[in-house]
């Protein structure tokens, strides 16, 4: 078994550096192996996956994939030189990563119940439900911010076919990606959190002072904090603050032509426009939605 001071280490490496997915997975569980064959230190300088026999595994993955797994792969490199264990140690640290593998594969996305029955927002609230649930047995990863982010933006992409969205991975920060919050959509300003705080209005304020106008997406608990935060920073007047629910589910109903008999259709566009943006901005396709229909009961018996 893994000395605990090692797993604790190798678990904010994951976490820090966002080590979700296949490709990821594969990289790391790579580098553990080679230098548990070939000793420590390793050279994080040399054209590393040509050095570690690794170029292979980097040419079949997408370009977006490719960039975050060279940065792991260095940043990875590094932390096991510092690290400088020894090779019992490494294949135990290789080891681990299997399981962190093994994890991810047996993770299950989340899944869309379409009850024929039930309300839009009903529906759109039982995946943020499942997201919520996730995100308190993860200690701390922000599942429903990263699900009601990517909702809207494959929302935005239906409703504004002849716009070009601009999608970030969720953990790409705004001053990092030089953007002004998570959407920017000709002078308005989106900004997706579940629990606005006192940084969203800051950002709101410099959108305002910009020229632009700032909306706040939340769910329904926060949009009574972000009024609130709002009133005490004197904005309370030049903030769109909006529960994020209603703002998918109208806009679902709007797609649909208010037709009941296309509220189906319609979020099935919608399932795949999200796993599309998830494929190509986030490494951790557990993200993804699978549809569940649900038929009525019509079982007339008494």
């Amino acid at each position: 078994m893994i000395n605990p001071y090692i797993a604790q280490k190798l678990s904010v490496f994951r976490d820090a550096m966002k080590v979700c997915g296949s490709e990821v997975l594969a990289v790391v569980i790579h580098i553990s192996r080679y230098a548990k064959e070939n000793g420590l230190p390793l050279d994080a300088d040399a054209p590393i996956a040509e050095g570690l026999g690794i170029a292979q595994v980097l040419a079949e993955e997408g370009e977006y994939t490719r960039r975050k797994s060279i940065g792991i792969m260095r940043a990875y490199v590094t932390f096991l030189n510092q690290l400088n264990a020894q090779p019992s140690t490494l294949g135990k640290i290789e080891a681990w990563w299997m399981e962190r593998e093994r994890e991810y594969f047996s993770a299950k996305p989340y899944h869309l119940h379409f009850d024929p029955t039930k309300s839009l927002q009903a529906i759109i609230q039982d995946l943020l439900e499942q997201a919520k649930k996730r995100q308190q047995e993860s200690s701390g990863t922000m599942h429903q911010d990263t699900l009601l982010q990517h909702l809207v933006g494959a929302k935005l992409e239906l409703a504004l076919p002849k716009l070009h969205i601009q999608h970030n991975g969720f953990s790409v920060d705004d001053a990092v990606s030089d953007r002004s919050g998570d959407f920017v959509i000709e002078d308005s300003i989106i900004h997706i959190i579940v629990l606005p705080n006192e940084a969203v209005i800051r950002k709101c304020q410099c959108d305002i002072e910009s020229g632009a106008k700032p909306i706040i997406l939340t769910i329904a608990d926060g949009v009574l904090v972000a009024k609130g935060l709002a009133e005490n920073a004197g904005l309370s007047d030049r903030i769109d603050i909006i529960d994020a629910v209603q703002f998918l589910a109208t806009n679902m109903f709007k797609l649909a032509f208010f037709k009941v008999s296309e509220h189906l259709p319609t979020l099935e566009k919608l399932i795949e426009s999200y796993n599309r943006i998830i494929s190509t901005n986030e490494t951790c396709l557990s993200l993804r939605i699978e549809l569940v229909q649900q038929r009525a009961n019509t079982d007339n018996t008494a």
